[in-house]
């Protein structure tokens, strides 16, 4: 839990920081040295501005855009040029962005500007934070970005809020911007040279929903943990798979995590003694691989967290602005903006975090299914037959991992060119982004299941008693979705059994008898 200490934005910042500012309102604030090399940087796209039609060229000062950076505009035109590519460029369609993730390409824009490359006032930064503690977010669709020069459509959406135009929500009620910016008695900017072009050139939507995505993607591996525990007390599993020296010959990180995690969960239960000695010497792959498999994801995630690190706190824009030890500037011309490190990354992410969802369904086939399931009642019903039990669930469990399979295949193989053959090739990194946080909602509705039908499973095993971090998770399902004694219908308690997964008081009951979970 954060403390209400602000974030310093212009320091080095953390998806957990970031994910504390965009979804608990932790405050935000400019630190001091970040204000100084604002106005360093402003100074020497003024003395461009300055200079008028005697300037030299310089792209998207003096220039057009895209296919356009070779029409010269007019000093008197400077200031018009960059409202006029906003409004152009917010061409955003489909359903609305959530405001966790609008807020996290708030915070992520001023972060940018904050350190000191890009030539924009100190007073869209200061906007930009004061818009984020009091509540108000700009309305941003969240589809039209192909992720090459930027994120230009979801951005220029963010940047008309701060021009006063466009719509936005203050406080969660959604109204004109120029009203939601009144209501927190903030005043809109009129953007100087450079100011559009900076705000709508970056990476901030991608990597705004791919950094929390990927947080979320990260608790779901701890939680396919829990989920497992559970199904391997269920159906009568062996915890000798996970023995730490089986992971110290194979020493990946996260199968190491995921074997630490199992072990503190399965102690001592009255359900694994009982078949101590029994003639299966080994459990099918989706129980006893659990750690190698998990694992994986575990590690693919944490390499793709490292990537959203080091973009968060990267200069994305263009042209960037670097102050020279005479006192003067070099304005250079580059591809920062392109997405391509996060749409590779955020693909990844996709598969990794899919198929926990995988390797959770077969756990769920084998608890239903009668040929597998030693001894459990067949589809987990109180009376086969006449009643179906959790057949369905496991088709619930199916398509949502057949529908994985479509939203993993990469974006980030795509490219289509745009802006007159300008700009082409392009990341798809906001498609990457956007299948990824579709994945992880699915996933997490298959752990739900899987849960479910292994509270179902622990309870046909009584009155015997799993270990007592798997009794606590139990115990913790039961309180949500009662034993099922016949056929009612599951989707309430498949969506109560995900809600306790989503607020985290699952992991919460876990770790009071395990302690942390890696």
């Amino acid at each position: 839990m954060f403390t209400q200490e602000p974030l310093l934005v212009g320091r080095p910042i953390t998806l957990a920081d970031l994910e504390d500012v965009s979804r608990r309102g932790r405050p935000v604030a400019l630190c001091p040295e970040a204000r100084a090399c604002i106005l360093a940087s402003r100074r020497a796209v003024d003395a461009i501005a300055e200079a008028g039609d005697a300037a030299p060229a310089v792209y998207g000062i003096n220039t057009g855009f895209g296919a356009l950076a070779e029409t010269r505009i007019a000093e008197r035109d400077v200031i018009a040029l960059q409202k006029n590519l906003v409004r152009s460029h917010a061409c955003g369609v489909g359903p609305d962005l959530g405001e966790p993730e609008v807020r996290a390409m708030m915070v992520l824009r001023a972060q940018v500007v904050a350190l000191g490359h890009s030539g924009v006032r100190v007073e869209v930064v200061d906007l930009l934070l004061a818009m984020l503690n009091a509540g108000v977010a700009p309305r941003i669709p969240s589809q039209g970005s192909v992720g090459a020069s930027g994120d230009l459509a979801p951005l220029a959406h963010l940047a008309l809020t701060l021009m006063g135009e466009g719509e936005a929500s203050f406080r969660g009620e959604r109204m004109s911007s120029a009203e939601a910016l009144a209501r927190a008695a903030l005043r809109p900017v009129v953007l100087a040279a450079k100011e559009g072009l900076a705000l709508i050139n970056g990476t901030q939507y991608m990597a705004a929903v791919g950094a929390l995505a990927v947080r979320d993607a990260l608790d779901l591996c701890a939680i396919a943990d829990v989920a497992g525990a559970m199904s391997l007390e269920a159906n009568k599993g062996s915890k000798r798979p996970f023995d730490e020296r089986l992971m110290a010959v194979r020493p990946h990180p996260g199968q190491a995590s995921c074997a630490t995690n199992l072990r503190a969960m399965l102690g001592d239960s009255e359900i694994m003694q009982s078949h101590d000695g029994c003639p299966r010497v080994q459990d099918a792959y989706s129980l006893r691989c659990m750690p190698q498999v998990h694992g994986a994801s575990r590690d693919a995630l944490g390499w793709a967290a490292d990537v959203l690190t080091r973009e968060i706190n990267s200069v994305t824009d263009n042209p960037t602005v670097f102050l020279r030890e005479d006192g003067g500037a070099d304005l250079l011309s580059g591809g920062n903006f392109h997405g391509q490190p996060l749409a590779l990354a955020l693909d990844l992410a996709a598969m990794a975090t899919a198929e926990l969802a995988n390797i959770s369904e077969r756990r769920v086939e084998q608890l239903v299914n009668p040929a597998l399931s030693s001894g459990l009642t067949p589809f987990l019903a109180p009376q086969s037959g006449l009643h179906s039990g959790f057949m369905i669930a496991q088709v619930t469990s199916a398509s949502l991992v057949s529908e994985n399979k479509v939203l993993c295949h990469p974006a980030s193989v795509d490219s289509i060119p745009s802006s007159a053959g300008r700009e082409d090739h392009v990341s798809m990194g906001s498609v990457s982004a956007r299948k990824l946080a579709q994945v992880i909602e699915n996933v997490r509705t298959s752990l739900a299941i899987e849960i479910l039908t292994a509270a179902q499973g622990i309870d046909q095993r009584r009155p015997l008693r799993s270990s007592a971090a798997v009794e606590r998770a139990h115990a913790t399902v039961r309180a949500v979705s009662p034993t099922l004694d016949e056929d009612r219908p599951l989707y309430r308690d498949i969506a109560a059994v995900r809600d306790i997964v989503l607020s985290g008081a699952l992991r919460r009951a876990v770790e009071e008898v395990t302690g942390p979970l890696r």
